[in-house]
């Protein structure tokens, strides 16, 4: 299962590094490395989340989501969408900002593609900050089959009752981030955060519509097989959302990554490529946690995941007005998968020892 989950993943890693190192030579092979593994830090915690989407979508949008979906993480997100937040903060056409992208030393009234991309930070920030602050606080403040600190997240559970305290929360950080951090950008600050939550809201309250239909869509597959009907088409929308909420997931958490990466080079194709390998990996790990069953068996890595999320949605609204070394993004996120699979493992120890036999359904189930 290993070979057959990563397996594109190791050859297109074998495929664009050999292609660094006859393109740039040994310092762009070197380059393009650094910039997988940074990817690959960043992101593990974006992998845990999408397994958690993931395990919901039959095997062919899971298909889906490594094929289509590693072609619009890599170019869309990694690529394209750098161009778009150039030209639409920075007022410029199309033709300017490919032809600034391509000649990195290039400067059109006075900046460079990858200054335009920094000035256009505190609207990337956030933008991504709040969409995966709501991820955060919409997990944090739902009632969880496990918790993992208790005397955090019961209260929290509580206190989430209130009908859209999330969103309340969120529009509070927001307006604390413009105050404290935005500076002159404040206005920007502001309606790009806007646009993250309405973005988080519309795209979540859709999947989440399409999502309560899975059910049923059991029942009817049953039914189905009886009569001979189809029910396709019901299948597709639920799996359609829940496939676009993982795509502006993976956009949020590529911004970090994308900016970050300009520290190390301002080759955009060597961005691409080297980002792009890093978020193969991350496609694959995804799907390898759904096959093999981990989140079950491993209840607080998903907990993990959330704080490592609600670390990074801190971070970018920070970092509007100060630089966070990418290395401290990884690790705290690093950080809090690990401590959550330490915990996890500690719990099915103690199951096992109660009689729970090593069960992986008995210690992916019940409440504490």
């Amino acid at each position: 299962m290993f070979l057959r989950t990563f397996g594109w993943s190791l050859a297109i890693t074998v495929v664009g590094l050999i292609a660094a190192g006859l393109l740039w030579g040994a310092e762009g092979f070197g380059i393009v490395l650094i910039l997988s593994v940074l990817e690959i830090s960043l992101s593990f915690d974006n992998a845990v989340v999408n397994a958690t989407v993931l395990k919901r979508m039959n095997p062919f949008w899971q298909k889906i989501f490594l094929t289509v979906g590693v072609l619009i993480a890599v170019f869309g997100m990694r690529l394209i969408f750098p161009l778009l937040v150039v030209g639409l903060t920075a007022h410029l056409n199309p033709a300017t900002v490919i032809d600034l992208a391509l000649n990195s030393d290039k400067t059109y009234e006075g900046s460079t593609y990858a200054q335009y991309l920094e000035a256009a930070n505190p609207a990337i920030a956030a933008f991504g900050g709040i969409f995966l602050l709501m991820i955060f606080l919409d997990f944090i403040f739902d009632e969880k089959d496990f918790n993992w600190l208790s005397w955090i997240e019961k209260p929290l559970e509580k206190v989430g009752k209130l009908e859209a305290f999330s969103s309340v929360i969120a529009l509070v950080t927001l307006a604390l981030a413009a105050n404290f951090f935005a500076g002159d950008n404040a206005e920007t600050v502001l309606l790009a955060g806007i646009m993250g939550l309405t973005t988080y809201l519309a795209v979540n309250g859709l999947s989440s519509v399409f999502e309560a239909g899975l059910e049923e869509e059991e029942e009817a597959e049953q039914e189905a097989e009886k009569s001979g009907r189809s029910i396709v088409q019901v299948g597709g929308k639920a799996a359609f959302f829940l496939f676009m909420y993982l795509e502006v997931l993976d956009a949020s958490f590529s911004f970090d990554g994308v900016v970050g990466a300009f520290a190390i080079t301002q080759d955009i194709f060597m961005i691409t490529l080297g980002l792009g390998i890093g978020a193969m990996y991350i496609r694959s790990l995804t799907v390898f946690l759904v096959r093999k069953g981990t989140l079950d068996d491993y209840v607080y890595l998903e907990h993990g995941a959330h704080y490592a999320i609600g670390a990074l949605a801190v971070i970018l609204l920070v970092g509007i007005e100060y630089h966070i070394p990418e290395i401290v993004t990884g690790l705290v996120g690093v950080a809090f998968i690990g401590l959550a699979l330490g915990s996890s493992v500690l719990r099915n120890r103690r199951e096992e020892a109660a009689g729970g036999g090593g069960d992986s359904e008995l210690v992916g189930s019940g409440t504490e």
